[in-house]
Order: C-alpha cells, then structure tokens, then sequence
C-alpha cells in the first residue's frame, strides 16, 4: 500500500519502476491524508483505488490511527510505502517492520518533527553542509527515526538554493526507492508483493 499527502510524484516514480520490471510489486491501494492532494487524482488516473482519510474527521488521533490501520490490514499487504506522507502514524504491532519511508536528508541529520520538503533542503544549506541525500528506513514510532535501510549521497553545489538541491536530491530519491524497496522485500519474502494503502 502507498500512503500520500502530497502531489503523488514518489507514487509515479515507483507505479514507472513496477512498468519497466526495476520493481516486482502491485500497489494495491492508496490512501491519502489529504482530499485535495494532487497523487489523490494521479492515483485513480493510473487506475489505483483511493481512500481519502483525514486526521481532521476524527475525534483523535488514536481513532484515526485505529481506522488507518483497519484499512492497512484489510488489504494483506506486504509492505506499506509512505510517499510524502505527513501524519504521524504509530505502528501497530501487526505491521512492525513492514512499513518504509523516505526522507529527502542523510538521516540522522536534518530529520524529525516539522522537517519535510523544502524545510529540509533550507535546513541543509543553513548549516553549510557539503553534501544531502536521501534515505530509506523502517519507519517506527518517532518521525524519520527507524533502522536505515539505505542511503544516497547529493553534492550540495555553490549557489544551491533549497529548489536546486530539493530537484537533485528527488532525483536520488527516484533511483534510490525502488532499489530499497525491491531489496527489503528479498530480504523478508512475504510471497507477491502488494504495496496497499502505504506503497
């Protein structure tokens, strides 16, 4: 499964990378924090079920979680893959481990809570780092915090701006996930992978 906020690019890239063989997968589902998010619409446009489901209709976050995670559970999946998500999502014991992100820094640097996006990049170039990336790990119970699963460097060039650096490092990112992803599930075989509401 694939879970979004976002416009839906890191769902492209893995839906191309399924296409030309680079990943053995079915995304089986989506679900999005956001109605108005634009991978919402790309989703359905590459034939994808969609479930919009928003932090904001529920009471609290331990009966959004609840409900996140009933969905997640219905469809089986292998593995759940955050593609630009942003609500925090506290890992039920059933899915430990099976649920990887990607974030767009050398983590353990420039990662956690309100860092995401260009937020990140800006943060890179205000500490005068010589160098970005992005990283794939198993996502836990604190933000951009579980086990690495692998990494790729970025040169942060003179003149860089967050833009700049942001479109280099999402460059990365497209080689780099489905790479990870492909090689996580060798790694723990749970039979065809469908990528549900997470992917």
């Amino acid at each position: 499964m694939v879970l979004l906020s976002g416009g839906g690019r890191t769902l492209l890239n893995l839906l191309d990378a399924i296409e030309h063989g680079r990943l053995e997968a079915e995304v089986a589902r989506v679900i999005s924090s956001r109605r108005d998010a634009a991978g919402v619409e790309r989703a359905r446009a590459a034939g994808l079920e969609v479930d919009v489901l928003r932090p904001r209709d529920f009471p609290e976050p331990a009966a959004f979680a609840a409900e996140q995670t009933r969905r997640i559970l219905a469809e089986r999946p292998d593995l759940v893959v955050m593609a630009g998500y942003l609500v925090h999502y506290p890992v039920p014991p059933a899915l430990a481990g099976r649920i990887l992100n990607i974030h767009p820094s050398l983590l353990p640097h420039h990662g956690g809570r309100g860092l995401y996006g260009e937020h990140v990049h800006a943060a890179v170039l205000a500490a005068g780092d010589r160098e970005s990336g992005c990283t794939v790990h198993v996502v836990d119970d604190e933000y951009d915090h579980g086990p690495i699963v692998a990494q790729r460097r970025v040169a942060v060039l003179p003149g860089d701006t967050a833009e700049t650096l942001a479109a280099r490092v999402f460059e990365a990112e497209c080689a780099l996930y489905p790479q990870a992803i492909a090689d996580y599930l060798r790694r723990a075989p749970r039979g065809t992978a469908r990528t549900g509401p997470g992917s």
